[in-house]
């Protein structure tokens, strides 16, 4: 899609040092003319204008702030380069509309509640790393001092004023469709790497329980066991081979490492950071939900170029506020529905919520999503991340588990990003509410449970470019979606048979939160083009659908079969695309197997607006989330497609026969003797 191609991964570190020099230049005096001067070389004018205009340099009004904080300096400073604060919290509390936070080298232990946003997009605060200097927040802190009990086996006693007002041993997790077998938010790290938490004393010391809990898929062979009082919390902990003394140990004491308390801080830029070592809550679908770094209740976010990793639970949450429960049902549908009704009356718009940015992230380790959002996911733009890693403890039970999870995903753009190794419900999970997605030119493998999950939701959605590459590309029959357009995918796995399901769930207007109507969720009403199908899969998933379906211009490989909708598919019962995905230094890479002369064998329709008509249920057109018309007029890769008669699957240009194609990073090398 070429409306929303990718810079590459964590790319923009120029753009800070530019925008550092453009505010430096108008304050020693240059003004417009000198700051257009010594940049336009450096940026394009549109982005050059995005500077000027986000440093709030006018005439009449100013210069852009910069507040330093460092780690040798002393929050009693003024925030000058030169005496620099020791908080970032600190500087929070200085920020205004258009001014920058510079953090320079080190470890920072805090939290940090920004007390204010932004006023705009071009005049928000910003929190960013120092160019090229590590910057790490953490809500852990390091513990000395362990006692040997024998063994591997080690006791360290934490006063209860170690934590202040938060014990995250005392805090069970719980939640909206959770069950966590009275697991805690805390946990204890050993070089960075959490142990696991054992339900009883006794597996701690038992070298024999140890191993058997050891044996859960991904879980450390360390282990812990917290008994929590009113002066003091003991912990014991298993260190296989090692001397917690001579080593790093570290443990959780900090809910969140950057979250605004207060909901409608709006118009923040964090960027640049390592966030890492939270006891996040777990993050339901009908309660606020608070991330390592989250954006609360709010809009216009930019969320971009951090390492976000070991968070309890969730990594980046886009935002549910806390309601007050006696409104509402318990964990329902009726319970979600009525949430949502007294999420419009509480502000829930386009104008003030969502539409935020999370862009070029490297996010791990999370117990249950990478990127959680409910409602206040709407209208944002999810770009460029890498995501994998999520839930692989599999300590939790219950839903609500992805490496994206969103409820009310309206008008989401989830794009360029490569999602593996998440556990449960696999890697994106759009549930209720997903009208208008992008879903596009993503790399999925190794996912648990699917790679997507689209539950109840009435479309218009579209899945276009990507990379299918799990052992079950779209699973979980029940809670079917209506209203899709998938186009020109590479699908290894298999796509599970659909029912109807008979909740009610919204319909909004279009690109709004307006509610229309509650309607049920019956199969079909879907649009399969240009896609290519591979390892053997029977695609009768529609085969009993009540609603329309269409299907034109698909490959079927190796035994792959169509539904009795696919009229005019190309049937290759004995081709292998032999379909591989593998890690060399430099990234990723995907061993293809195709045939050029499949663009010859049969004609296919270029995938656009006019195409795909209109979601029946919601009588809406496929169309980019600000209503101008969609086409599919470039492949995974970023070439242009043939208008004329575009080639099946995610890449336009291809090679005969077997070929290596890088596919992470994106825009860098994109296939062998070419380069972009």
């Amino acid at each position: 899609m070429g409306d929303y191609m990718l810079q590459p991964p964590f790319e923009g570190k120029r753009e800070l040092h530019v925008e550092r020099l453009a505010c430096d230049l108008v304050v020693a005096g240059g003004g417009l003319a000198g700051v257009c001067c010594a940049i336009m070389k450096i940026l394009k004018v549109s982005r050059l204008l995005a500077v000027i205009s986000g440093c709030a340099v006018f005439t009449t009004s100013g210069i852009c702030g910069e507040i330093h904080v460092a780690t040798t300096g002393n929050d009693s400073n003024d925030g000058s380069e030169s005496k620099p604060l020791r908080t970032i919290q600190a500087a929070a509390g200085k920020a205004q509309p258009g001014d920058t936070v510079t953090v320079h080298a080190g470890t920072y232990r805090e939290r940090v509640d920004p007390p204010r946003g932004g006023e705009s997009e071009t005049k928000r605060i910003t929190y960013q790393a120092a160019p090229g200097e590590k910057v790490v927040l953490t809500g852990a802190e390091t513990v000395k001092g362990w006692e040997n009990v024998s063994g591997d086996v080690w006791k360290k006693v934490v006063p209860g004023a170690f934590f202040g007002k938060f014990n995250p041993f005392a805090e069970k997790i719980e939640g909206e469709w959770c069950d966590a077998t009275g697991r805690h938010a805390g946990t204890v790290y050993l070089n960075g790497e959490w142990l696991s938490e054992a339900s009883k004393l006794e597996q701690v010391l038992s070298a024999a329980a140890a191993a058997a809990v050891a044996r859960r898929p991904a879980a450390s062979p360390g282990l812990w066991f917290a008994k929590v009082e009113p002066s003091a919390t003991t912990i014991w902990a298993k260190f296989p081979g090692v001397d917690p003394n001579k080593e790093e140990v570290e443990i959780n004491v900090r809910q969140t490492v950057f979250y605004p308390s207060k909901p409608g801080i709006s118009y923040i830029t964090v960027r640049g950071f390592e966030l890492r070592q939270a006891a996040t809550p777990w993050a339901g679908a009908m309660s606020e939900q608070i991330g390592l770094i989250g954006t609360h209740w709010s809009k216009g976010w930019v969320i971009e170029n951090n390492h976000i990793h070991h968070s309890m639970c969730t990594g980046v949450t886009l935002g549910r506020y806390e309601l007050a429960k006696a409104e509402f049902p318990p964990a329902s549908a009726k319970g979600f529905v009525k949430s949502v009704e007294l999420a419009l009356r509480d502000g829930w718009s386009k104008e003030k919520i969502g539409g935020h940015i999370v862009r070029n992230n490297h996010i791990h380790h999370c117990g249950q999503t990478g990127i959680v959002g409910s409602l206040g996911c709407a209208f944002s733009k999810i770009i460029g991340n890498e995501i994998h890693d999520i839930n692989m403890q599999r300590i939790w039970g219950g839903a609500e588990m992805a490496g994206i999870k969103f409820h009310g995903g309206i008008d989401v753009v989830v794009s360029g990003n490569h999602i593996y190794r998440c556990g449960e419900y696999g890697g994106l999970w759009l549930d209720w509410m997903a009208q208008g997605p992008l879903i596009t030119d993503n790399l999925f493998h190794d996912n648990h449970g699917s790679d997507l999950f689209l539950e109840v939701n009435h479309g218009p959605f579209l899945v276009a470019n990507n990379l299918f590459l799990s052992p079950v590309m779209q699973g979980f029959g029940w809670g079917g979606s209506q209203g899709g357009a998938y186009a020109h995918n590479l699908i290894s796995g298999r796509i599970a048979n659909f029912h109807g399901d008979g909740r009610g769930t919204q319909v909004m207007k279009p690109h709004s939160t307006e509610l229309i109507a509650l309607k049920a969720n019956p199969v079909g009403d879907v649009r399969w083009y240009n896609n290519i199908l591979a390892n053997g899969e029977k695609f009768g998933a529609y085969d009993n659908a009540t609603m329309p379906v269409t299907a034109s211009g698909n490959v079927f490989a190796k035994g792959a079969t169509p539904s009795k909708y696919d009229k005019e598919a190309l049937l290759k019962p004995d081709f292998d695309t032999g379909a591989k995905l593998t890690r060399k230094d430099d990234g990723w890479y995907l061993e293809l197997n195709t045939d050029v002369k499949w663009a010859a064998e049969q004609k296919r329709a270029f995938v656009a607006t006019e195409l795909l008509g209109k979601a029946i249920i919601p009588d809406q057109e496929f169309t980019n989330p600000d209503g101008s018309p969609l086409k599919i007029d470039t492949d995974y890769s970023g070439n242009p497609r043939n208008p004329q008669n575009p080639f099946p699957g995610p890449f336009e240009t291809v090679k005969d026969g077997k070929q290596e194609i890088k596919v992470w990073p994106r825009r860098q090398l994109i296939m062998q003797g070419r380069t972009e």
